[in-house]
């Protein structure tokens, strides 16, 4: 009898322990609680149980201590990496922990604008509220020091393009990555440059494609305004470009170009310098790369704006051309009641 009653408990326990074991398993699989998608935002350190009793505190799981128990009795030991996380609605324990198991972060993103600078480029990384602002108050030379680029002028070296990445990224790790890319994307326009170009090394390519990139109105234009600054080149003209003027008077710059700043001497001046500007004078993109290293020669000495307000420019040969062509940009400026500025090129 006695060991009847032995064989009857052991059953008993037995049932009761695959019934709490098939219990935690609908609890793991089951459709979670959450009506709608959430975001959970896990700090660095942050242990698996304290993510559950998160997820629990904003509703996408009913039972997070089941669900530490049911991992346990599995012998998962998650290794959850930093970030924010998006919760689908309804979704069960497993498809949380498959989540978080494989770090799926949601991916913020961050635009750099072609022909923005430099300054502009810090600018937007201090404002992201998803980056970690490092940088604060450190000169460009300490900047270029921190990615490992000591001595180093910043630039045109960063890529203009849309970085994914996860919240709580530093600046330091989106200006390497930012850096890297416009390294081979050079690297890939320079390998297929032409041949015979005024210039010797990528890095004059990549000043030439930033004034090419701030001159450009319209996108089809760009090879040849590239063109006219290579022409320029070979003969030894001054470039004349007005954005290397504005870019060498820094924060003398007040909004409007005057014809004593033309006149003005900088090493950026070039209606007072032949050649290429020491450094690129923005970030130009991918086209302005391509356009810098493929220019499309024709002969045009120079150009200036249509005033038609399509961003479009006259092409010349001759000077005698273009004076024609630059009254009628006046005219068209007066005529819709703008201050005309210094003679284009």
């Amino acid at each position: 009898m006695k060991a009847k009653s032995i064989v009857a408990l052991a059953l008993i326990l037995a049932a009761s322990a695959g019934g709490g074991y098939y219990w935690l398993q609908d609890q793991f699989v089951r459709p979670g609680p959450a009506s709608q998608a959430l975001r959970v935002n896990v700090e660095p350190g942050t242990s698996v149980r304290g993510v559950l009793a998160q997820l629990g505190e904003r509703g996408a799981l009913l039972r997070p201590r089941s669900i530490a128990l049911y991992l346990r009795l599995h012998g998962r030991r998650l290794k959850i990496k930093a970030g924010t996380y998006e919760i689908p609605a309804a979704a069960s324990a497993a498809a949380i922990v498959n989540l978080l198991e494989q770090g799926r972060v949601v991916l913020e993103a961050l635009t750099i604008v072609e022909g923005s600078t430099f300054a502009q480029l810090r600018q937007a990384l201090a404002s992201d509220t998803d980056v970690v602002t490092t940088l604060a108050g450190k000169s460009d030379e300490e900047v270029m020091a921190a990615i490992d680029r000591t001595g180093e002028y910043p630039e045109g070296r960063f890529f203009p393009d849309t970085y994914r990445f996860a919240a709580r990224t530093t600046d330091v790790e989106i200006l390497k990555l930012a850096y890297a890319s416009m390294q081979r994307v050079l690297d890939e326009a320079w390998a297929e440059r032409a041949d015979d170009l005024p210039f010797a090394t990528p890095y004059e390519a990549l000043i030439l494609a930033s004034i090419v990139e701030k001159e450009t109105g319209l996108a089809s234009e760009r090879a040849r305004i590239a063109g006219v600054f290579v022409t320029r080149l070979r003969q030894a003209m001054r470039l004349q470009s007005d954005p290397t003027v504005i870019y060498g008077l820094g924060e003398r710059y007040d909004g409007e170009l005057h014809t004593r700043d033309l006149a003005t001497d900088t090493p950026y001046n070039t209606y007072t310098r032949v050649g290429l500007p020491p450094t690129p004078i923005a970030l130009p993109g991918r086209e302005a790369l391509r356009a810098a290293v493929q220019p499309d020669v024709t002969g045009d000495l120079y150009f200036v704006a249509t005033g038609a307000g399509d961003g479009a420019h006259h092409f010349s040969k001759t000077l005698e051309e273009h004076n024609a062509a630059v009254k009628q940009y006046l005219v068209r400026l007066r005529q819709a009641g703008a201050a005309p500025g210094p003679a284009p090129k």
